[in-house]
C-alpha cells in the first residue's frame, strides 16, 4: 500500500523518518512531501530573553520549530558557553513541551522537560494550570505565527502570566505544488494521505484541488 505523508522528513542518527520505518514494518511504502516553509524571526529578542532566566517562570515549547529557533540563537561558541552557564537556572524552573519530538530537541539543549506525553496544547495547558499559579513570573512561550490560542487563552483565564514571542513564520512550501504533481504523475493516487498539522491542511494543494476527507 502506498501512503503519502504531507510532512517534513525527520531524520536521525538511527536512520530515516520514523513514520517511513514504521510503515515499512507492515509492508507499506511511504513518501514524504513537505507542505510548509518556515522563516525564523525575532531571534535577537529571543536570544536576549534566553539569557535572562531570572525574569521568567519557565519555558513552553509546543513545536520542534520553536526549539530550533533557540538552537539558532546558540550557534556561536561564545553563546554556547554562556548558555552552559545559565541553563541550570532554567532547569530549576519548569520547561513544558508537547510531544516526544519536541522533548528530544529540548533535551539536546541540556534542559529537562515535562509534559511530553500531553499530546496537545490543550492538555499541556491543564498540566501547567495544575502546577503553576498567578504568583509566578511570566512563562516564556516561543511560538509560530499560526499558533492556536488554546494554551494562551487557558493560562490567561486562570491568571497564569505568559509572555509569547513569535520566532518563526509559516507559509506554503515553495515546491509543494510541483512535488504533489510529480508524485501523482509518477505513482498515481495513494491508498492513504496523512496530514500532520492544521497548517498543512490549509496550505495543501490537495484541498484546493477538491480532495475530500475520505482520501485523507
Amino acid at each position: 500500500m502506498n501512503v503519502l505523508l504531507l510532512k517534513e522528513p525527520r531524520e536521525s542518527e538511527s536512520g530515516p523518518d520514523p513514520y517511513i520505518k514504521e510503515l515499512a514494518l507492515y509492508g507499506h511504502s511511504a513518501t514524504l512531501i513537505p507542505v510548509l516553509s518556515f522563516k525564523f524571526v525575532s531571534l535577537n529578542v529571543l536570544s536576549d530573553k534566553l539569557f535572562q532566566p531570572e525574569k521568567h517562570g519557565g519555558l513552553i515549547f509546543t513545536s520542534p520549530r520553536a526549539v530550533e529557533a533557540v538552537k539558532m540563537c546558540l550557534e556561536s561558541s561564545s553563546r554556547r558557553s554562556e548558555w552552559d552557564a545559565v541553563k541550570d537556572q532554567w532547569n530549576r524552573k519548569s520547561v513544558y513541551v508537547v510531544g516526544k519530538a519536541t522533548a528530544s530537541l529540548v533535551e539536546d539543549l541540556g534542559l529537562t522537560s515535562c509534559g511530553e506525553n500531553s499530546g496537545t496544547a490543550d492538555v499541556l495547558s491543564r498540566l501547567i494550570i495544575e502546577r503553576e499559579g498567578p504568583e509566578i513570573q511570566p512563562l516564556l512561550f516561543p511560538c509560530g505565527s499560526l499558533k492556536r490560542e488554546v494554551l494562551p487563552t487557558a493560562l490567561r483565564q486562570n491568571g497564569i502570566p505568559l509572555e509569547t514571542l513569535t520566532v518563526y513564520q509559516t507559509s506554503e512550501h515553495p515546491d509543494l505544488e510541483k512535488n504533489i504533481t510529480h508524485y501523482f504523475t509518477e505513482q498515481g493516487v495513494p491508498a492513504s494521505i496523512a496530514f500532520f498539522s492544521p497548517s498543512g491542511v490549509k496550505f495543501s494543494v490537495l484541498q484546493r484541488s477538491g480532495f475530500t476527507a475520505p482520501y485523507w
